[in-house]
């Protein structure tokens, strides 16, 4: 199947809506870090790092959280050591730092050599930037204060709460929620041109 590659124009664009998804990222992080948090005087050093006791102390402290609806949703800092929704925390700092520059860097380099040769249709070309926003994110945050800053919590009450999670975690989940769209939509229509295909007399 000959693909056509997309334009410089779509290139620009793509790019241009990541920086746009990746700004609001960072900006609301950097919200909860000066609403949602103050300094702790008892943080681990480096970050991350387990104390004399196996436990990791948070660098900073939580502040009051925002609630948007009571008993249901809230803004409250935390801060995550693993990947999205605190996969991999309790993994050696080496290689979560190894496995998380990597992922990545592979993740955005595969995602756009994906879309500048054609890949996908729709939904895929919008899924790239979502994904593209939300690795770089939480790459720099990870690069610049050790950690991924949360704040975004679901919960019933207190008695079940979804994992805190951050912008650019509903960027990649988004996006990566178009590509499964697309890819069902995509795999019925070839079976029913497959099927009327089948149908048709030789």
């Amino acid at each position: 199947m000959t693909r056509t590659p997309r334009s410089r124009k779509a290139l620009i664009l793509c790019l241009a809506a990541a920086a746009l998804f990746t700004a609001a990222d960072l900006g609301s992080k950097h919200w909860a870090l000066d609403q949602l948090s103050q300094p702790s005087p008892i943080a681990s050093d480096p970050a991350c790092e387990p104390n004399e006791y196996g436990r990791i102390q948070p660098q900073r402290a939580q502040r009051p959280p925002v609630v948007l609806i009571e008993g249901y949703l809230e803004f409250r800092y935390a801060e995550n050591c693993g990947a999205a929704f605190g996969f991999m925390r309790d993994m050696p700092t080496l290689v979560r730092k190894g496995v998380f520059y990597i992922a990545a860097a592979g993740a955005v380099f595969l995602l756009l050599w994906m879309f500048v040769t054609g890949r996908g249709g729709t939904l895929f070309a919008i899924s790239v930037p979502l994904i593209i926003s939300g690795a770089a994110g939480n790459f720099v945050d990870r690069v610049r204060l050790g950690y991924v800053v949360d704040f975004v919590r679901f919960h019933l009450n207190d008695r079940w709460a979804y994992p805190t999670f951050n912008v650019a975690d509903a960027w990649i989940t988004i996006g990566v929620a178009l590509i499964l769209i697309e890819g069902f939509v995509e795999g019925r229509r070839e079976k029913r041109a497959g099927s009327a295909g089948a149908a048709t007399p030789g």
